[in-house]
């Protein structure tokens, strides 16, 4: 399908965003002439190979993992633990709606061993191809690296929100304007209250920047989200503050101001699951890789000004940017401090793997909200405001948050250190979910 600027266009003061640099307040005004290259987004979370099966017993704790692997592996109920989620809440009522590419020949299988080995409900997976299906390529990198994305979105958004429905949009390629008709579709039919997007590309490599046809599109896009009530949210990168260039450059979606941008972390806890503390995520940097660091640098978080959007108005006076700034929230994200996730279409090597990468935390970001959006008995829809509103007030900041206040960013580029209260590599810093619901649900 194709998408109309025109149809999307809605005024967006209320929700706290003010005029978007080259963009006109209200709207944004397809300049004549505009930049039409593809956008190519990435999407290949970091991992390390584990388990060749479910293991016939539990799993290792996480300190066990550390020494038999040197690497933690954290199970649902660890970090349902560690962040505090209720159980008393499952996302019952609501739809997680996840955007990939190219597609999991054997999702559904997938995350049915996934709940089986963990003891998790079974899930009610939707799987969708607006703009058709895709024949799954085993030998190509790219496609293999989305497929092992979609098995991450898919099973820890239900780890988080086991009683939410999962409507997993796949477009067939990569490319700006495909996965733009993808998430226009889940926009446009109101699929869910939460969306979720574990992939970007990288500001500097969108060609004509801010005059991108395919990145107006985009933010158009949320947008119009925000005006329906629709949470979303989206990885802030995984190779640090310059994601993958020698200076500091955001990662789009993430960077949109429409969008809630997840940062890294290397979360620490207890084999009980009690959470101990965090750092940002950052394996080049001797003094935060954890464990040894047996494997070299996997990645780092993400975190950077916009060279594209200017600063909204939920930001002002918070992070000391005149350029809209990513991260806005972090969550744990280390391949170090790993989750388990279960890839069956690897042949011979199918099995558990240990994940990390920013784009654990977008689904799961996102399943917390489907939770808040049960809590609440109605949806929160755009939650940046609020989650600022929320740093604004120390005693509420405190008891929602942790703050992140070691580590930097720099991976190949200058990076930016954390600090107390927002900083750019985590953001906010990461949920005390139970707190935080009752914060957002107003109990």
């Amino acid at each position: 399908m194709k998408i109309s600027l025109a149809a999307l266009r809605a005024p967006m003061a209320a929700l706290g965003v003010a005029a978007l640099g080259v963009f006109a307040a209200g709207g944004i005004a397809q300049a004549a002439g505009g930049n039409s290259a593809t956008i190519t987004y990435t999407a290949s979370p970091p991992n390390h190979f584990a388990f060749a099966a479910a293991p016939a017993g539990a799993f290792p704790t996480p300190s066990q993992c550390v020494t038999a692997f040197g690497l933690a592996c954290y199970t649902p109920q660890e970090i349902r633990t560690a962040y505090n989620v209720p159980s008393s809440l499952t996302g019952a009522g609501q739809t997680i709606v996840i955007i990939d590419a190219y597609g999991s020949p054997t999702i559904r299988q997938d995350l049915a061993t996934f709940d089986a080995t963990f003891g998790l409900p079974k899930a009610q997976l939707n799987i969708m191809y607006p703009d058709g299906k895709a024949t799954f390529n085993p030998n190509k990198a790219t496609e293999v690296g989305w497929a092992e994305e979609v098995s991450l979105d898919v099973e820890w958004s239900h780890a988080i929100a086991p009683g939410a429905t999962i409507d997993l949009l796949i477009a067939p390629t990569a490319a700006g304007n495909v996965l733009n008709d993808v998430e226009n579709y889940a926009v446009q039919n109101h699929l869910g209250n939460v969306m979720s997007m574990s992939f970007g590309a990288p500001e500097a490599a969108i060609a004509g920047g801010g005059n991108n046809l395919q990145l107006q599109q985009a933010d158009q896009i949320y947008r119009a989200a925000a005006a329906a009530g629709i949470s979303v949210f989206a990885s802030a990168g995984d190779n640090g503050a310059g994601n993958g260039y020698s200076y500091p450059n955001a990662l789009f979606p993430a960077s949109d101001p429409y969008v809630t941008s997840v940062g890294g972390t290397d979360l620490f806890m207890s084999d009980s699951g009690q959470y101990q503390s965090e750092t940002v995520w950052n394996d080049s940097d001797a003094t935060l890789c954890p464990f040894g660091c047996a494997y070299g640098p996997f990645g780092a978080t993400g975190g950077a000004p916009s060279a594209v959007f200017q600063a909204p108005s939920y930001q002002a006076g918070v992070t000391g940017q005149s350029m809209r700034s990513t991260s806005d929230v972090s969550y744990n994200a280390s391949v170090y401090t790993s989750v388990l996730v279960y890839l069956g279409f690897l042949g011979p090597n199918s099995g558990f793997y240990f994940f990390g990468g920013t784009s654990e935390g977008a689904p799961q970001w996102a399943a917390i909200t489907a939770l808040a959006d049960q809590a609440a008995g109605h949806p929160l829809g755009f939650l940046n405001p609020q989650l600022y509103q929320i740093a604004q007030n120390p005693a509420a900041y405190a008891a929602d948050f942790h703050d992140v206040t070691v580590g930097q960013n720099g991976f190949g580029s200058t990076g930016y250190s954390a600090g107390t209260g927002y900083d750019l590599p985590t953001g906010l810093g990461s949920p005390d979910v139970a707190n935080l619901i009752n914060t957002l649900a107003g109990h």
